[in-house]
């Protein structure tokens, strides 16, 4: 039968005792985080490069503040609360080339910074709003966007000049001479005026004279570039100042959006919160254009003649023998220009996302020379990659070269291109990913992180482009994230342990270097009062051999009961079995409960993981809960076989992509799971969002099979074992409806072996202690009624 629960609320006190936190028990875990305390976050260095500026909190107030700390002693303080706008504002800003300048926005105006002076000069100062800065001809001008429009302010004189002039609407039919205006009639008779009387002649030929002196006195007006019904987006200027690129996206028209209801307001009324498409709806389309404007021109860039534009994914034979022609819809990003503005390049997805070209766009014709392409079957992705918005690493090491990451070889790796020649070199290679890339001052080396030293480490290196060799920056056992002083000679970084949350610390950057941690406050005495366990990090040999990376908590063995849990993390691409603080800390002590209790616990990063290349990533293709869940089956044997678990007394749960796994594991694997808890769970992928899910599974009218196969809410009638589901009932990602639909086929499938907790003022992501905490009790009941018996 249907069960429905609403959450308790549970009230903490602010005033309750500084307790031991052994036994662990939900309320204590489940509380507002600041408990644990508050790790620094957000780290970045001011231009004298003796700096360095970061997020913190440790004195547990209601939000963060920004901190700095100097080298010369390390000490954190405090920033004065009114410097803190210039701080971000500039730390977000443009480097001229020579990295002498600064350019940036803060509240709506442009600021240009001298950073050997720290002179700091206020280039607008309007009630309009006014974006994107970027430095002109060297550092001589200054481009920034007023509303829709491009200007440049002049450093020499102070003058201002408007160089694009975007106007809403359709362009107004041409201007017809005055012979040509009114009704067949009128026309006649002027034209009759004309030929019969010399003195309408001699008028004419004056006003015709008069008007070309005029126009050829008067300044050229600007070319009016319409944007008729469309919404305009990227808009670019060339170095130099010639070429102005934009983008102009066309709404589907007929494209349904979702309603969210919202039960708990401050009115006593139920609102509506309006939500995104679903996987499927008609999507808008985007064209791209380059207006010159010494050559006063505006063109249209034409992708038809890239190499494979015509390609159908190889998914299309499973539903027709005929090889369709169609011209694929595409999404240009960019231009990036070289630092002279010599050569552009533009970053091109295909709205399918199976394809990503990098190719050369010249200003003068919008034509495209492609560069290189990147055709997956499955999705373009990855580290340094990015999606079909963009947002992949590219840029230029000289004039003719740029550079790029690509999963060609299986795993992201760092290429350069020459746009000249076409030639290509890999920089980096192995079985490890390239997770980030930045390019130094001198555009001689290439800072990156990789996990080449294990897939659970975030390590440091310094790159040298000529020679290939690596210099490792940094060396202990973890994650670093990393910031490189503006001068090179510094580092600052985040560092965490399974066990430990983040710290920062600062280091010369050079092999070899002692790193010194400078902030020491992250975890309160009342954290630290626990002895938090370290995961053991294991792999586990898939049915297909591939090797499944866990981190595996195994209690004291006096404590052992037999029973396992196995948590599925969300999100899908995503790391969790690693050897820094997880970002799903909460689960993390959770298990460090379970563990204390006797339980024995397994993190598994299955496929679609992050961190393992390309094939580990794209091995959900077409069927979510297929090779997936097998790993999350061949976790459970481990269990059995490796650690001395009781193999029908196993439990799962997960929340998002997790709580969907549970329902796959529950609906597909029977007698594999004793007991699930699934969490803000997709039961039916044709109902998500159309940006993540058309990647995975193409597009639900395209591709039935793969939703038929990869949706819970088609294999409820498999249900076995006992289920618990939980969903926020203003979830705006997953929504409510979902877990409500599935809820109506359990109930028609006559199950009786779930139950279902709703809470009523959450999102997808949880926000209160409360929902927190009634949550994870319940799971805790369900694991220790059902596998404890």
């Amino acid at each position: 039968m249907r069960k429905w629960f609403l959450p308790a609320i549970i009230f903490l006190s602010t005033n309750s005792a500084y307790a031991q936190l052994s036994p662990l028990t939900v309320d204590k875990i489940m509380r507002d985080p600041k408990w644990i305390g508050t790790s620094p976050d957000q780290v970045f260095w001011g231009a004298d490069n003796q700096t360095v500026y970061f997020n913190w909190n440790p004195e547990k107030a209601p939000a963060d503040s920004l901190y700095f700390l100097q080298l010369k002693d390390a000490t954190p303080k405090k920033t004065v609360a009114a410097e803190r706008s210039m701080l971000l504002a500039a730390n977000n800003g443009v480097y001229s080339n020579d990295r002498s300048m600064v350019v940036f926005s803060l509240q709506g105006d442009i600021y240009l910074k001298e950073l050997k002076t720290g002179k700091v000069i206020r280039i607008t100062n309007t009630a309009l709003q006014e974006s994107a800065p970027a430095f002109l001809n060297g550092t001589t001008a200054i481009a920034f966007q007023q509303g829709r429009d491009v200007f440049a302010w002049n450093r020499a004189d102070g003058s201002l000049t408007q160089l694009s002039s975007f106007k809403q609407g359709p362009p107004p039919p041409p201007e017809k001479d005055d012979l040509q205006k009114g009704n067949a009639q009128e026309k006649w008779l002027k034209q009759q005026q004309l030929e019969l009387l010399q003195v309408i002649r001699d008028r004419k030929a004056k006003a015709d004279a008069s008007k070309r002196y005029y126009d050829y006195i008067s300044p050229k007006p600007l070319r009016n570039l319409y944007t008729e019904d469309k919404q305009l987006q990227s808009v670019k200027i060339s170095p130099d100042g010639r070429f102005i690129t934009y983008r102009l996206y066309a709404e589907a028209k007929d494209a349904k959006g979702t309603i969210v209801p919202d039960y708990v307001t401050s009115t006593g009324f139920t609102t509506d919160i309006p939500s995104r498409e679903k996987v499927g709806a008609p999507r808008g389309s985007f064209t791209s254009y380059v207006y010159d404007r010494v050559a006063d021109t505006v063109i249209a860039i034409s992708t038809k003649d890239l190499p494979g534009i015509k390609d159908q994914p190889d998914y299309v034979k499973d539903y027709t023998k005929k090889d369709s022609v169609v011209v694929r819809e595409v999404i240009i990003n960019g231009p990036y220009w070289s630092d002279k503005g010599t050569h552009a390049i533009v970053d091109i997805r295909s709205m399918d996302n199976k394809d990503r070209w990098l190719a050369l766009l010249d200003g003068a014709t919008g034509k495209l020379t492609a560069i290189n392409r990147q055709r997956d079957e499955a999705w373009i992705a990855g580290p340094g990659i990015g999606w079909s918005m963009g947002g992949g690493n590219l840029g230029w090491v000289d004039e003719n070269i740029i550079w790029f990451q690509s999963e060609a070889t299986g795993y992201s790796h760092l290429y350069t291109a020459n746009v000249i020649s076409q030639e290509l070199k890999q920089l980096t290679t192995g079985n490890y990913e390239v997770q980030e890339a930045q390019l130094s001052n001198d555009k001689k080396a290439f800072y990156i992180v990789t996990n080449e030293v294990h897939p659970g480490e975030k390590q440091f290196y310094k790159l040298n482009i000529a020679t290939g060799k690596q210099e490792r920056i940094t060396t202990m056992q973890g994650a670093h994230e990393v910031s490189v002083s503006p001068d090179e000679k510094w580092i600052a970084f985040r560092y965490s342990s399974p066990n430990q949350p983040w710290e920062l610390y600062i280091q010369p950057n050079t092999a070899g270097a002692k790193a010194k941690q400078v902030t020491a406050q992250a975890q309160t005495e009342e954290f630290k009062n626990y002895s938090w366990r370290v995961p053991e990090l294991i792999t586990i040999t898939a049915s297909d051999n591939q090797p499944i990376y866990a981190r595996l908590f195994t209690p004291d063995p006096a404590k052992k009961n037999g029973a396992g849990v196995i948590f599925v993390h969300g999100a899908g691409y995503l790391q969790n079995a690693h050897r820094w603080w997880s970002q799903y800390f909460r689960e993390y002590m959770f298990h460090n409960l379970l563990t204390d209790l006797g339980y024995t616990v397994l993190d598994v990063d299955y496929r679609g993981s992050a961190g393992y290349g390309r094939n580990w990533r794209t091995g959900i293709y077409r069927f979510m809960g297929g090779k997936d869940l097998d790993d999350e089956v061949d976790a459970a044997k481990y269990l059995a076989s490796k650690t001395g678990v009781d193999a029908n007394r196993i439990g799962i749960y997960g929340g998002s992509y997790g709580g969907f796994m549970t329902l796959m594991g529950m609906f597909t694997k029977p007698g594999t799971f004793a007991a699930g808890a699934a969490l803000r769970s997709v039961t039916d992928w044709a109902h998500y969002n159309h940006g993540y899910t058309s990647n995975i599974l193409n597009e639900p009218y395209k591709d039935s099979i793969a939703y038929l196969r990869s949706s819970p809410i088609y294999h409820a009638e498999g249900l076995k074992g006992r289920l618990l589901m939980c969903h926020g009932m203003v979830d705006t990602n997953v929504h409510f409806e979902d877990i409500v639909r599935l809820s109506q086929r359990l109930i028609e499938l006559k199950k009786d072996n779930w139950e279902l907790a709703v809470y009523p003022v959450e999102d997808h992501g949880f926000t209160t202690p409360a929902s927190w905490t009634d949550e994870y009790k319940r799971i805790l009941k369900l694991f220790n009624e059902t596998l404890l018996k």
